[in-house]
């Protein structure tokens, strides 16, 4: 026989099986249907009752749970939650450019102020050993001339005429201007 009238017949033979179960499979539920229809009755029956005795006892135990589990997990759960948020970070406040430009422009004129304020005091620390220099000067001129004036005044008591000065020589002239921080009197 060849292979492909060997498939041809096994697959009639499997309809046929197919068909028997097939069969059989109706007629036990055609027998069977009155027994699962009085199951499937007796089944609802007992769920019903199973629920009417369970919700009042989940209803007490729920009441129980918020009364006193509830609390404390909600506790429990909120310190969790604090320990585990992040730390925030700080905002960060811009400022304005406006007052940048400004700050820096009022450090800059502090500065500016500060120069002109120390060349201020350099300057015046200058004028004053300038004055002091002048004062020591003039001091030592008053000196030089009070010096000259007692000199003159012994001369004239001492005998020496005013004619007599007059003839004096003429280096003696030179040397009284020079004293004299450089002036010539007659």
């Amino acid at each position: 026989m060849s292979v492909a009238l060997q498939r041809r017949q096994a697959k009639k033979e499997a309809e046929e099986a197919l068909s028997r179960l097939q069969e059989m499979a109706r007629e036990q539920a055609e027998r069977f249907a009155p027994y699962a229809t009085q199951a499937k009755e007796a089944a609802a029956l007992r769920i019903q009752q199973a629920r009417g005795w369970t919700a009042p006892r989940l209803q007490t135990a729920a009441q129980r749970v918020e009364d006193t589990v509830a609390p404390r997990v909600a506790e429990l759960l909120t310190t969790a939650a604090q320990k585990v948020e992040p730390i925030p970070a700080a905002p960060r406040r811009r400022v304005p450019r406006a007052l940048v430009y400004v700050g820096v422009g009022a450090v800059g004129l502090a500065a500016v102020y500060a120069v002109l304020r120390l060349r201020q005091a350099a300057q015046d620390a200058e004028w004053q050993a300038n004055l002091e220099s002048a004062r020591e000067q003039v001091r030592h001129t008053r000196e030089q001339l009070a010096e000259k004036a007692r000199q003159t005044r012994e001369r004239f008591r001492g005998g020496s005429t005013p004619a007599s000065e007059a003839e004096a020589s003429p280096e003696t002239v030179s040397e009284g201007s020079s004293e004299l921080n450089g002036r010539v009197t007659r």
